[in-house]
């Protein structure tokens, strides 16, 4: 791995906009039919929905990237839409799942009304943010989703962080790239006022072990 990505990175939002923007094409070609291939997430969006209903919609899918798990969510009956940095993913996210709903947007200042989901997933959309951003987007979660509702994150598990420039098709990008423990980030969100239900580890023998973290806005 690299350097520690902290110094000169207090563009991470710009950098990361351009960077997939670059890439949108190249990044949603590759993962327009992972989930089939990837039993856990698919079972984990499977919990995720049936909290869900419970609680009752909608879902926030915040960095919604190319929007194949909101088109996915939609696709288990629940009123989804995706909120993402990059204009250019959004464009690509419209074209490929024509009729649902897809927005610009910041993670760090979502432009949401309070209590106005009822659900919540974050799928690795955090790992490009210093930790003290991280912080500050839990907490937009936790006054965006209303009480009781469901939040789902998943994120690259481990100690380390580097500078990504170049993938996806070989294109060049500029973003750093945070690994965190499931407990840190468990830390942080019952700081924000969730309750955490579980976290598991993906693959932990791998290079690349990924983080599945369920938690719920408290009551």
């Amino acid at each position: 791995m690299s350097a520690h990505p902290e110094a000169g990175t207090t563009n991470w939002d710009a950098e990361t906009r351009m960077s997939y923007d670059t890439v949108a094409d190249s990044y949603a070609d590759q993962v327009r039919h992972a989930l089939a291939e990837q039993p856990y997430l698919s079972g984990a969006l499977a919990l995720f929905v049936d909290s869900v209903r419970r609680s009752g919609g909608p879902v926030a899918d915040m960095g919604c990237g190319p929007g194949q798990i909101t088109a996915h969510l939609n696709e288990l009956g629940i009123d989804s839409f995706g909120v993402d940095l990059s204009p250019q993913m959004i464009d690509v996210a419209r074209r490929d799942h024509p009729g649902l709903r897809f927005e610009v947007g910041s993670i760090t200042a979502p432009e949401l009304p309070d209590a106005s989901v009822g659900g919540l997933i974050a799928w690795q959309s955090l790992i490009h943010m210093p930790d003290e951003d991280v912080r500050v987007a839990l907490e937009h979660f936790r006054r965006v989703l209303r009480p009781g509702g469901p939040v789902q994150l998943l994120f690259h598990a481990g100690n380390d962080s580097w500078v990504k420039t170049q993938g996806y098709g070989g294109h060049p990008m500029n973003v750093p790239v945070y690994r965190r423990q499931p407990h840190l980030v468990a830390g942080w969100l019952r700081e924000a006022g969730f309750e955490v239900e579980a976290h598991m580890v993906l693959n932990p023998d791998s290079e690349f072990p990924q983080a599945l973290l369920f938690a719920r806005r408290a009551a």
